[in-house]
């Protein structure tokens, strides 16, 4: 049975008549659109405390106690909550505390200027009591607005800001209603929301982790990134002029051959990029496919893998895409110096190959050209065929047709081996590991680093028993 969806007015209305619900507006940068709402709606005087736009920079500095790097930041977002809520609730508490739930809205948005030479985005959140007196709840989000008119992009920005608020006072109990009705009466043709946190007492089952997945799963976003320490990032932050190597696998679980592939790849990534610690990273990506089981989310299988990986030291990108050439458009989107893709031969073959990319009207030539950017290039891991052919950039197998489309990439540095690679480990396959581990035989452990062979076994992982 479907759920009735309101209308952003019945939304803003039903908020206004809830004589509990009281707190202030701060918007920056797009407008007082989510105020509007409200006002237009009538009865705002019962919801609305105070509205604000602190356009000027001074204004915003004065406000919000401080200087900032970058107007449209989490940081900003954050110190408007935290200034906005503590005036609320200072100035009103003893008033009517007992009766009202008190919040602080705020966003801060980039709009899309009048050249259009630029990418509307900002952040959201909303902080807030669930019971009078209670201690406060945040919800923050970041989203990419993709309509190419401002007037469009600050009334996207207004019915996003006021399903946040309508969540966050109706749906708090059910967080999956509550991620779907953000969505209500808006699509992702008009905006993608790349980063959802939840903090406080009433999320305190919540883990952020699970709700990053579940963006991409529901199509909100086409990514998202985890930090080495498991730490969720904005990706247009994260990867803001790095150097980036990143391999896509399974992980499932990491084994001796994705262990060399990172480590003898970033010892040719350090020769190949003006490297520094400081601006370059590398980045495991676990395509959502993967994720599912007979299209069932598979929340602990997800878990198990991104920890490992933490504890690996790895960063993680969780994504959506099928294809190459999607995971280098989505990164090489952002202001990134260089881009390596850390892949086995095996797995070239299948690029090479124009039966993917029959949806392309320009077929195995417009994959290419969204795959290999002027920063992109390929480091080849090679794979063993039949059991004694070593295969790699040298002798992959290809359709006649494409030999000269591949000529000229490796002519023009685009694919290049990864030298001095561990050839015993070469034999090494996670579906046989898999196996060895359900049937409960040994074998397994040696095909591991000894550190995930432990991690397996204390935590019962991949039907370990």
């Amino acid at each position: 049975m479907n759920k009735e969806v309101l209308s952003t007015q019945n939304k803003a209305l039903r908020i206004n008549l809830n004589s509990r619900i009281f707190g202030t507006l701060a918007e920056i940068g797009g407008g007082q659109e989510v105020a509007r709402h409200f006002f237009r709606a009538g009865g705002a005087s019962g919801t609305i405390a105070k509205t604000i736009s602190a356009y000027d920079k001074k204004y915003s500095d004065y406000l919000y106690k401080g200087q900032a790097k970058r107007y449209v930041s989490k940081e900003r977002l954050l110190k408007m909550l935290e200034v906005e809520y503590h005036e609320t609730i200072l100035l009103l508490s003893e008033e009517r505390g007992e009766t009202t739930t008190f919040f602080a809205f705020a966003n801060t948005v980039e709009t899309i200027n009048y050249r259009k030479d630029n990418e509307g985005h900002g952040w959201l959140g909303i902080q807030f009591q669930h019971e009078p007196k209670s201690p406060c709840n945040r919800v923050i989000l970041h989203v990419r607005l993709k309509e190419n008119d401002s007037i469009l992009q600050q009334n996207t920005l207004g019915i996003l800001g006021i399903n946040l608020i309508y969540a966050a006072f109706y749906y708090s109990s059910d967080i999956q209603r509550f991620m779907e009705s953000l969505m209500d009466n808006l699509s992702t043709d008009r905006l993608d929301i790349s980063m959802l946190s939840f903090d406080g007492p009433l999320f305190q089952a919540v883990d952020n982790r699970i709700i990053s997945l579940l963006l991409v799963k529901m199509g909100y976003t086409p990514a998202s990134v985890f930090d080495r320490w498991g730490n969720l990032q904005h990706p247009g932050d994260f990867f803001y002029k790095k150097n980036i190597m990143l391999l896509r696998g399974s992980f499932r679980p990491p084994t001796y051959v994705h262990f060399d592939m990172l480590k003898a790849g970033f010892a040719l990534f350090k020769k190949d990029v003006d490297f520094s610690v400081k601006t370059s990273l590398a980045l495991c990506e676990i395509t959502l496919n993967n994720l599912m089981k007979n299209e069932v989310f598979d929340e602990k299988d997800y878990l198990d893998r991104v920890i490992l990986l933490n504890e690996m030291g790895q960063n993680v990108l969780v994504s959506n895409f099928k294809e190459f050439y999607k995971v280098s458009q989505f990164i090489c989107q952002f202001p990134i110096n260089q881009l390596r893709l850390v892949l086995g031969a095996n797995i070239l073959e299948r690029i090479l190959d124009d039966e993917y990319y029959t949806d392309l009207k320009g077929g195995i030539l417009e994959a290419m050209s969204r795959l290999f950017s002027n920063q992109v290039k390929l480091y080849i891991y090679p794979y063993v065929k039949d059991n004694q052919l070593l295969v790699d950039s040298e002798n992959i197998n290809m359709k006649l047709q494409n030999k000269k489309l591949y000529e000229f990439l490796k002519q023009n540095n685009k694919i290049t081996d990864i030298p001095n690679v561990k050839k015993q480990w070469l034999y090494i396959k996670s579906e046989d590991i898999l196996r060895c581990i359900r049937l409960g035989t040994n074998e397994w452990k040696t095909m591991v680093p000894i550190f995930i062979s432990k991690r397996i076994e204390e935590r019962k992982l991949f039907g370990c028993r």
